[in-house]
């Protein structure tokens, strides 16, 4: 769900307490809480290379034929800028991500059956203007076949800071931002208790969830040995703004303490209206925690509300806290299973009785023992062991709560079938320990031995395919 820039953004922080606004502002009761579902994807050509940015047969021109056709208003960062994204009146918007992964942030919603209208309209939309131009977009979690010097650079002012900054952090920090796509669902939160409630129980959750995703086992153009390269590279990107936080895992945890986790992070950039001092309308800067900018300013600027949103939407925790609550750990999928994520969280986050069984099944699960499970589910995913438990053990039940939790919503379509529908492909998988990488898997070998060149692209494509 898009975070819209309003006038009350530029007031000037002046007390720690300014720094729950965004929060506290975001709050409202369960009768108007909504879903916001994203999706990224790859675009690539028939021979498996990736699209550029730019010319007839790039994503520019593929979000230039969005707007011709579909209404979608185009958007650069600044007038006369390149394009960079799509709005609609709804809420939702069509984004890219810095290696022309190309992203549907959904309307916020009222249900799954919405959800997943919503999902297979944008991408019938995206098939009638990619294939006249031979682009097919596909679902995984890292690019199946394209090395980092194969992709473009989308020029948006943050990524190009990014570009700089990540690698001197992190040795997947380039991978992260152009070989990666995820899946990820918003959700609303009543109350900072409500809130910070759902953050220790999706954090300890995230895992499980990773696993249950797990959708990238190639690695340029090779099975990589394992089930979610996504997953792999990200263990190795800056530390300040990713991971499980651990100050907020912990009970009794309170929005203090996000609020110090993500103060002391490294800024990216300061965004300001263009001018001699901000030319291009950014300041890039990255040797100053958000924390010390707030107290001590920056090349003549001070800290304002702007500042503060736009330095929560660079944190990348696995669960991300801002005016809403983003659930951040899975790989890209099909049609059916990206709308299986948002279903299984809306079936757990949703509904009391749902959320308080995934509380009792990850209540204690630690910090450090998470984090060092966090290796084993990207080689093996659900096949992973934790306490003694395979995870496809764990995943069954958070499935059947989520599950309970969907029946109890009661939200029907005109059919009369409930939200459960879109948990059944999830269900089915968790239900014989499988993940989507394993099916993918399974596809592109099928027939004998292992392909190789043409006819694994071919089949990878085949079987990870969108549009």
């Amino acid at each position: 769900m898009a975070e819209p820039t309003r006038p009350e953004d530029t007031a000037p922080i002046a007390s720690f307490d300014d720094l729950y606004a965004p929060f506290f502002g975001a709050m409202k009761p369960p009768s108007e809480f909504r879903i916001g579902a994203e999706a990224e994807k790859f675009g690539v050509f028939a021979d498996g290379s990736p699209i550029p940015y730019e010319g007839e047969r790039g994503v520019k021109r593929i979000l230039e034929e969005l707007a011709s056709h579909f209404g979608w208003e185009p958007h650069g960062e600044r007038p006369g800028g390149p394009l960079i994204s799509l709005l609609r009146g709804d809420g939702g918007s069509v984004t890219l991500e810095p290696g022309a992964q190309l992203e549907l942030s959904g309307a916020p919603l009222d249900d799954m059956h919405q959800i997943a209208a919503e999902t297979a309209a944008h991408l019938e939309e995206v098939r009638q203007v990619s294939e006249p131009l031979g682009i097919r977009f596909l679902g995984l979690g890292f690019h199946p076949f394209a090395t980092l010097d194969d992709l473009p650079w989308v020029p948006k002012s943050r990524y190009g800071v990014m570009r700089k900054y990540l690698p001197t952090r992190g040795a997947h920090g380039h991978d992260m931002m152009r070989r990666t796509a995820t899946v990820q669902a918003n959700f609303d939160y009543e109350s900072e208790a409500s809130a910070m409630r759902v953050m220790r129980v999706s954090l300890r959750l995230s895992p499980v969830i990773t696993a249950m995703f797990a959708n990238s086992p190639f690695y340029e153009g090779r099975d990589f040995g394992g089930k979610s390269y996504r997953a792999k590279a990200w263990l190795d990107v800056d530390p300040s703004r990713q991971g499980l936080v651990p100050t907020v895992m912990r009970d009794g945890s309170k929005l203090a303490d996000y609020i110090e986790w993500a103060l002391d992070a490294p800024m990216f950039l300061v965004l300001r209206p263009h001018d001699a001092k901000a030319p291009g309308g950014i300041v890039e800067n990255t040797g100053q925690t958000f924390r010390s900018f707030w107290k001590d300013g920056f090349q003549g600027h001070r800290a304002h509300a702007g500042d503060w949103l736009t330095h929560l939407n660079t944190m990348f925790p696995e669960v991300r806290l801002k005016r809403t609550i983003e659930v951040r750990g899975a790989d890209s999928q099909n049609r059916e299973m990206a709308t299986a994520l948002s279903a299984l969280w809306t079936g757990i986050l949703y509904d009391e009785q749902a959320l308080a069984e995934a509380e009792t099944l990850v209540e204690g699960f630690g910090h450090d023992e998470l984090v060092g499970l966090r290796p084993d589910v990207a080689e093996r995913a659900l096949g992973a062991t934790f306490r003694g438990v395979t995870l496809a053990a764990l995943a069954e039940k958070v499935v059947e709560s989520s599950r309970g939790g969907l029946v109890r919503r009661a939200r029907k379509n005109a059919d009369g079938a409930d939200e459960t529908v879109y948990l059944e492909p999830l269900a089915h998988l968790v239900s014989h320990g499988r993940c989507p990488a394993d099916d993918v898997l399974d596809a592109v070998k099928a027939g004998g031995p292992a392909p190789e060149g043409a006819l694994f692209r071919e089949r990878v494509a085949s079987a990870s395919r969108l549009t």
